[in-house]
């Protein structure tokens, strides 16, 4: 993404890439580790434009805080399951996601 973007260019750009998708078409993501969870008290454009900004501070903050992280693997049993519609947006190789339907699984 170009750096010669404003952060609300950036989210709008974002937003444009972020879309619903079924847990069972991202088992190949996840098998990578390529999945980032981003809790539902988080936007998910606000993530991902962080991450874009390669803010490892504010990263590791969320991390610390649980807000942001693996998928542990009961939560992903869980949304296997119940083949789980999740928002995601691609900042390539990560595929973040966000389960807005249930507050916390895990």
């Amino acid at each position: 993404m170009s750096s010669n973007l404003s952060r609300d260019e950036l989210k709008a750009k974002l937003n444009l890439e972020t879309s619903r998708i079924g847990w069972h078409d991202l088992q190949t993501y996840y098998a990578r580790g390529h999945v980032v969870r981003v809790g539902a008290e988080l936007d998910l454009l606000d993530v991902a434009a962080e991450l874009v900004a390669d803010n490892k501070q504010q990263f590791e903050a969320w991390l610390q805080a649980g807000k942001v992280g693996d998928v542990p693997p009961d939560m992903a049993q869980a949304w296997y399951d119940r083949n789980a519609e999740l928002w995601a947006v691609v900042i390539a190789p990560w595929v973040l996601v966000q389960d807005r339907d249930s507050q916390n699984l895990h």
